[in-house]
C-alpha cells in the first residue's frame, strides 16, 4: 500500500521568526519595493496581520492619526501629517541626544578608572604610542 505524505498545517507566531528577517521586510515595505501580500509570499509569512504587527512595531509610520490611502488628503491633514513627523523626529533627537551624553559620560569614567588603576597598581594600561611610531614600522616593513 502507497503511503500519501500529507502537509500539516503548523501554527507559526511572530516570535518564530528572527529579528533580522521582520526588520527587512519592514523596510522592504517603507522603501515600496514591497506590498504586504508580496512580502508574505516572498518570505513564506502565513500571516498579513503578523506583517501589519511587525509595522506597528518596528516601523516609521504613524498609526495613530492614520488616514485611508485611497482618501485624497486636505491641506489641513497634510499640514498634521508633517507637525507629526516633526514630533517624532525632536522626539528621536532628543533620546539620540540622551544617549550621546550618555556615553560621554561613560568614556570619561573609563578614562578615571584606568587613571585610578594605573595610579594605584603602578602599572601602564594605556598604550603610549606616537603615531609616527606605527608609520616608520609601515615602512620597515614594506622596505623587507
Amino acid at each position: 500500500m502507497e503511503e500519501l505524505q500529507v502537509n500539516q498545517y503548523v501554527k507559526r507566531k511572530q516570535g518564530d521568526y528572527p529579528l533580522s528577517l521582520k526588520l527587512q521586510i519592514v523596510q522592504e515595505i517603507e522603501q515600496r519595493k514591497q506590498s504586504t501580500t508580496g512580502a508574505q509570499r516572498k518570505y513564506g509569512v502565513q500571516a498579513r496581520s503578523t506583517i501589519i504587527a511587525w509595522l506597528r512595531k518596528y516601523g516609521n509610520f504613524n498609526w495613530e492619526n492614520q488616514t485611508p490611502s485611497n482618501m485624497p488628503k486636505t491641506p489641513e491633514q497634510k499640514m498634521l501629517e508633517l507637525e507629526q513627523k516633526v514630533k517624532l523626529l525632536e522626539k528621536q533627537k532628543a533620546f539620540l541626544e540622551r544617549q550621546i551624553e550618555q556615553a560621554d559620560k561613560k568614556a570619561i569614567i573609563f578614562d578615571m578608572m584606568i587613571d585610578l588603576a594605573e595610579k594605584e597598581y603602578n602599572i601602564p594600561i594605556r598604550k603610549n604610542s606616537l603615531p609616527e611610531q606605527s608609520i616608520d614600522t609601515d615602512q620597515k616593513k614594506k622596505k623587507r
